[in-house]
């Protein structure tokens, strides 16, 4: 990087360091215990740029790229996991779907109030019985002159109840089909559109995650993005990016647990000196500085690349899966290090582990992941 963008990233990440420990830190167990999706935090998050972070200027947004992007969701996910989500979510799925295939006239109407925070995005793939298997998908969209006729559901959907536009892929074609897919922007208010149940999670408990339901929900043509049966390509291509921001997301969460735990062990006092001292603990520490550091290396490179407009299918994998692998480790080996005090609410560590999990799943499994990978390389890329 040059000087230019590391002084850029450095005011970046001051920015959202400095939002994250004035208006989250205070409510982060608040929220996690009630499981509340802060609707109001998002609309401040919006006035500093960090739910447009890849929008144009002309459409509202900071104009920024993915290593600004990785900056803002790292800071963010070291106070909070589940915020740190959310932004990922906004950013990468629903808004960048409208931004990478979306006509002038959508972008002109959506991306400025999703950048600015005044809307809040979903993005709806996954199915009841179909999540890694998204070429049997239920959820079928049929053409009744102008419109297409939705019926089916998402789940597992981030803000599904409180988002008031989603990016929808239905099938529109046959069963098995790649080409028998297409993307639908529906505002909520559609008749027919509505939320189901909101999942009570282990862990990311303040992003909101909740069914969207379609009852012969009657969309108009022109609320499809791109052509009919272009769906499923362009999610595998928004997919590529939303690695990276749940990289980066693993990667905050990874640190945040590291800090906490170094802070511990060099605070923490047992058989007359600090832990930090014992071996057994000093070993856990290098373990997770050496994976922390490991993972930024493949999630910056990943981001470089697809600021370049290159492929990043296989790298981007490859940081998802080993971030959030990480994240999964090294939280765990946070819980040990403060012991009996890991298992309990009054320290961080503990939110962290279950928060963690989820980065393994979401977006692609790490099984998904090493997948893509294996094709990428067995193809030669």
């Amino acid at each position: 990087m040059n000087v230019e963008t590391l002084e850029n990233l450095q005011l970046i990440k001051e920015s959202a360091r400095d939002f994250a420990e004035t208006y989250i830190r205070p409510h982060v167990m608040e929220w996690d215990e009630v499981s509340h999706f802060p609707v109001e935090l998002f609309h401040q998050m919006g006035n500093y740029g960090f739910l447009g972070v890849l929008v144009p200027e002309q459409y509202g947004g900071a104009g920024l790229g993915y290593q600004e992007y990785i900056t803002v969701i790292e800071e963010i996910a070291q106070v909070c996991g589940s915020i740190g989500l959310s932004v990922a979510a906004h950013n990468s799925l629903c808004t960048n779907h409208i931004l990478s295939f979306g006509e002038k006239k959508k972008k002109h109407r959506y991306l400025p109030k999703l950048a600015s925070g005044e809307w809040i995005g979903a993005w709806g793939l996954t199915e009841p019985n179909t999540g890694s298997d998204a070429g049997r998908m239920k959820c079928v969209a049929e053409r009744d002159g102008d419109y297409y006729v939705i019926n089916g559901a998402k789940n597992f959907i981030t803000h599904g109840a409180s988002g008031n536009v989603a990016v929808v892929i239905v099938r529109t074609g046959e069963l098995l089909d790649s080409h028998g897919m297409t993307a639908f922007v529906v505002e909520r208010g559609t008749p027919g559109f509505y939320a189901g149940k909101k999942e009570n999670k282990l862990g990311m408990r303040a992003s909101e995650t909740a069914e969207m339901i379609f009852d012969n929900c009657r969309v108009h043509k022109s609320q499809m993005l791109g052509e009919e049966g272009e769906g499923f390509i362009q999610s595998m291509k928004i997919l590529d990016g939303g690695r990276i921001s749940i990289a980066a997301l693993s990667l905050g969460i990874a640190k945040g647990a590291y800090l906490a735990s170094l802070k511990y062990a060099k605070e923490r006092q047992q058989f007359g000196q600090a832990i930090a001292n014992f071996q057994a603990i000093s070993f856990k520490l290098a373990d997770m500085a050496t994976k922390i550091e490991a993972s930024e290396l493949l999630v910056r490179q990943s981001g470089e690349l697809k600021d370049q407009g290159k492929n990043v299918t296989k790298l981007s994998a490859m940081a998802k899966y080993f971030a959030s692998e990480t994240a999964v480790e090294v939280s765990t080996d946070a819980v040990q290090i403060h012991g009996g005090y890991g298992y309990i609410k009054d320290f961080p560590v503990e939110k962290f582990y279950r928060d963690a999990k989820l980065c393994t799943i979401g977006e692609g499994t790490s099984e998904i992941q090493k997948l893509v990978i294996s094709r990428e390389i067995l193809r030669g890329k």
